[in-house]
């Protein structure tokens, strides 16, 4: 039997341009992952396009991590940034297809910010006919308070906004909580704690949350935000600016965002490879004794992929892209 994340995506026959191939207990999308839709053609067309390409990467995102099963009452929120807008847009069209019935829930933290335009989500909400709560909280006087002037605000920001959504998921019987972040927010975050925290530690597609009443999900996992950017534009949706944490310049995620464009521009696709190395962790290659036993390593030890240091490698790309290196490199 196929599970039921793997159901979910078996029902969205939407994917035109698509090849799902289904096994028992596989799923293989024949998709490049690295092709964004081609926009040399109407704007409708255009926008219908991206619109299935974001709807075919969430689905298999869904269906790889199981993040949505039947019965499911989903708490998502939406701050008014283009990201939280297309999670919203892109689950409300996966609900009217997926074989399994879940519950969708809109929820949106006014956090009390100088110019936070209070109306426009709740009509936004409305227009869509999809269930809402509008939580007010005055977090921004206790950040302004707490936070001294030109110090980043996200730690206590951050603390406080999971503390309010957890507690308005437990009131309104959701059993999981969708976040708007995508594979640049992941990969952003690989780095973040890689070079500001000592970390090889990212952001995970799906987690538990600290009391362990929830899980918290993120079905934009494989969507690169360009891809977001654009469908947000072509969907002129309300876009409220963020003037608490996303726009101080101070941050180090800018930095690493900063940097990691520059990247991309030098070398397309590294984003992309970076996300897919994160799917593919090899801990006898690394050197952490808590994932790996070094210290009782003998000959008798089975090890993942054995002494292939000075091998050509093979990077495999979502995709079903395989790239061998054309020209390796004799050791002196």
């Amino acid at each position: 039997m196929l599970s039921k994340g793997v159901d979910f995506i078996r029902g969205h026959r939407f994917l035109a341009g698509y090849y799902c191939h289904l096994g028992v207990n596989s799923l293989f999308f024949a998709v490049d992952r690295n092709r964004t839709p081609e926009i040399e053609m109407e704007p409708s067309n255009t926008l219908l396009k991206l619109r299935k390409f974001l709807e075919g990467r969430t689905g298999k995102a869904i269906g790889d991590y199981n993040m949505i099963e039947d019965g499911d009452t989903i708490l998502v929120c939406v701050s008014g940034g283009k990201d939280s807008y297309t999670l919203l847009n892109i689950l409300l069209a996966l609900q009217q297809r997926a074989p399994v019935k879940f519950r969708l829930i809109a929820m949106n933290l006014d956090q009390k910010q100088p110019g936070f335009p209070a109306d426009v989500l709740p009509r936004y909400f409305e227009s869509l006919g999809v269930e809402y709560r509008i939580v007010e909280a005055d977090t921004y006087s206790i950040v302004k308070d707490k936070i001294p002037e030109g110090k980043t605000t996200c730690s206590l920001c951050s603390r406080l906004r999971r503390g309010i959504i957890y507690r308005t998921a437990k009131e309104l019987g959701a059993n999981k909580i969708a976040l708007g972040h995508h594979r640049d927010d992941m990969v952003h975050t690989l780095f973040l704690n890689m070079l500001f925290g000592g970390k090889l530690k990212a952001m995970p597609p799906k987690l538990v949350t600290d009391d362990g009443a929830h899980v918290v999900i993120r079905p934009l996992a494989y969507c690169p935000e360009k891809d977001i950017a654009r469908f947000a534009r072509g969907m002129e949706f309300p876009i409220i600016p963020c003037n608490l944490c996303g726009s101080q310049e101070n941050l180090q995620r800018q930095k690493i965002r900063e940097m990691m464009e520059d990247w991309d521009r030098r070398y397309p696709g590294r984003t992309e490879a970076v996300f897919t190395a994160m799917q593919n962790i090899v801990p006898s290659h690394l050197a952490d004794n808590t994932q790996f036993d070094f210290r009782g390593l003998t000959l008798e030890t089975p090890v993942d992929e054995g002494d292939i240091a000075f091998d050509a490698p093979e990077i495999l790309l979502s995709g079903s892209v395989r790239i061998v290196p054309a020209i390796q490199q004799e050791l002196p």
